[in-house]
């Protein structure tokens, strides 16, 4: 007998709408500004139910498809634009954050395996691009974010190797948490600035900001490590050959902590949280707030137009629709 005749089907999702939230509260607008963009009636959609530690949401248009982590299952799934899901890879090496580059290859941020991989999605596994930094493994990657010059750049914390259900224990090579650049047409890797425990990352649509999320105080949740001083997002400006300048503080969450993050076209920064997603301005002002009934840990924007909020909360894959 064949034995992939044994295998299980990879589809998780039947094709079908998704259906709103039973219950739920709304958009909090707190500036006029994202009411022209997020309907306060607006519905939060539930696309899909069942993964355990949802992360990394990116949205691959070549595919017309949504593709995400299902971390502690080891899985990376795919949403379709008619409602079907699917396991794109069984068994992966617990990846974290995922990405797309500009020819539509997915890139991915693997705790097991310590490194940055590229080329994976149905059934086939990534190869590994990035695993070393001036001769030492790198900790444990979270996320991955592709710049507009097509550097890929990634954070670097050590959650993956502190936490079993989302790695395996190990200890640290590097002195340092760190967030990287790697040009994949020299194979230059360069260390581009320290933080006590990077996590999200994300560019504006010039390429001329990269916001990072320091979440350091979340390690208070690993038995045995102390939490902690950081919940915020960082600021840079993005200089030549990915030079970053003029460090600043952006925003914290009062809630929680700034975990994955998106930046829209306007500028708009969009941070996941304990409590949903916090819409900041790049002024620094909170425009609103979208609760979520479990915590959100990433966001992108996606969907035929881009005008599709995609948001992993937990065990569910949520999306919220834009006006413009």
């Amino acid at each position: 007998m064949n034995e992939e005749f044994l295998l299980p089907t990879r589809l998780l999702r039947r094709a079908g709408p998704p259906k709103p939230i039973a219950g739920w509260r709304g958009v909090q607008i707190d500036d006029k500004r994202l009411a022209g963009v997020l309907a306060p009636d607006a519905s939060l959609l539930v696309l899909h139910e069942g993964t355990v530690h949802g992360e990394g949401p990116a949205w691959q248009g070549s595919r017309d498809r949504l593709v995400w982590s299902d971390v502690p299952n080891r899985r990376l799934l795919g949403w379709h634009a008619d409602g079907h899901v699917e396991v794109l890879i069984e068994g992966t090496w617990f990846m974290n954050g995922n990405a797309v580059e500009a020819d539509g290859t997915l890139v991915h941020a693997e705790h097991g395996r310590r490194c940055i991989s590229h080329g994976g999605g149905d059934t086939r596994q990534p190869e590994p691009i990035v695993t070393h930094y001036e001769g030492k493994r790198i900790n444990s990657p979270n996320d991955v974010a592709v710049a507009p010059d097509g550097s890929i750049w990634f954070t670097d914390p050590i959650f993956g190797i502190v936490m079993p259900n989302q790695g395996a224990l190990a200890e640290p090579e590097l002195d340092h948490r760190s967030v990287y650049r790697f040009d994949p047409a020299i194979g230059a890797l360069a260390r581009m600035a320290d933080f006590e425990q990077p996590n999200g990352l994300g560019f504006t649509d010039d390429g001329s900001i990269l916001y990072v999320s320091d979440t350091s105080l979340s390690l208070g949740e690993v038995p045995g490590l102390e939490a902690g001083t950081k919940h915020e997002i960082i600021a840079f400006d993005v200089g030549e050959n990915g030079n970053l300048s003029n460090r600043r503080f952006f925003c914290h969450t009062d809630h929680g902590y700034p975990d994955g993050l998106a930046v829209d076209k306007r500028g708009w920064v969009w941070t996941s949280a304990a409590d949903g997603v916090h819409i900041w301005s790049p002024d620094r002002r909170k425009l609103g707030f979208i609760p979520t009934p479990m915590v959100a840990s990433n966001l992108t924007f996606g969907g035929a137009d881009g005008q599709r909020l995609f948001i992993t909360a937990t065990k569910y894959l949520f999306a919220i629709d834009l006006s413009v």
